[in-house]
């Protein structure tokens, strides 16, 4: 396996917003999650990377092309045009509304697609639209938000991509079709060629389907950790108030940094090792954790 895509120290200015050295990386056979709050940059990370928004600053290399980077003179710039639409036609993009023109019939997409993309294959689009239940005479403004959303991902899947970056592409769907998505997803990435960068609120699906976790906050990388490292090893100690100060002493001797969430009358401490924390703590009991509550921890938390 190696980097389909490697983003390091991206920034971006926009008024009050800035994105600040955000680092992120997809590998071949894997999805990255991307996960944050309303606003926190995760859209900007995207469309800088698709080409949609010019960075201030940071590298950008997409199959190991560097597609934006320092030059020798100073400052920024992107690749020739012409050098980056050629990696761009191996992006398969599924964006949080449909890209499709709302007047246009069902019918007109295939041969869309075919003008688009020389590597479309009507037969696989067109079994995805029928699997997806995407038949009929509709056009694209009679389509619900989680039929619209099938058939950004049915193009999406439809020419030859080694990359499909998803934003909050499961949006709308039933669990049913949520479930059916995500198997798709993982058939796509199971021969260790292509990969997903999949941005989502909805964290239980990158439960099922993400090796790694990114999360963004207020323009800044908060976490980068591998999601069966996160299930596995971190855990939550349900502490009583009394319990917090010994519980902070060993977590800092080790070298951890201690987050917590304080409720009425208990404290929540986030803890990297939760094996190691029941043997020195049998009395205090310590959960595994969701990307949810990791994710609480580090942007709702307080620091011990």
């Amino acid at each position: 396996m190696g980097n389909l895509v490697s983003i390091r120290g991206l920034e971006k200015r926009f008024g009050d917003f800035a994105l600040r050295s955000v680092d992120l990386s997809v590998d071949a056979g894997c999805v990255t999650g991307l996960v944050g709050s309303n606003g926190a940059g995760k859209s900007t990370t995207i469309k800088s990377l698709l080409g949609l928004v010019n960075p201030d600053a940071g590298r950008i290399v997409l199959f190991g092309e560097e597609v934006f980077g320092p030059v020798a003179e100073g400052g920024y710039r992107r690749v020739p045009a012409a050098d980056y639409r050629r990696c761009m036609e191996q992006v398969g993009y599924v964006p949080d509304t449909c890209p499709f023109p709302s007047a246009l019939p069902l019918s007109s997409i295939d041969p869309l697609g075919q003008a688009m993309h020389t590597t479309w294959d009507s037969a696989r689009f067109n079994r995805l639209m029928g699997e997806f239940g995407l038949t009929g005479k509709k056009t694209v403004k009679e389509l619900s938000r989680g039929m619209a959303m099938k058939l950004s991902l049915a193009a999406a899947l439809s020419f030859e991509t080694r990359l499909l970056v998803l934003d909050e592409a499961t949006a709308g769907l039933d669990p049913m079709a949520r479930d059916e998505t995500l198997d798709i997803l993982l058939d796509y990435v199971s021969d260790g060629e292509h990969g997903i960068l999949f941005s989502t609120h909805i964290t239980s699906d990158l439960e099922k389907v993400a090796d790694t976790v990114v999360c963004i906050d207020a323009g800044r990388g908060v976490f980068d950790v591998p999601k069966d490292d996160l299930r596995e090893r971190f855990g939550i100690a349900r502490c009583r108030v009394d319990q917090v100060e010994p519980v902070t002493a060993h977590c800092k001797a080790a070298g951890d940094r201690v987050l917590a969430r304080r409720h009425a009358y208990s404290v929540d401490v986030l803890v990297p090792d939760r094996f190691g924390f029941a043997r020195a703590f049998p009395d205090i009991p310590c959960d595994p954790i969701s990307i949810e509550e990791f994710m609480a921890f580090h942007i709702r938390g307080e620091e011990l």
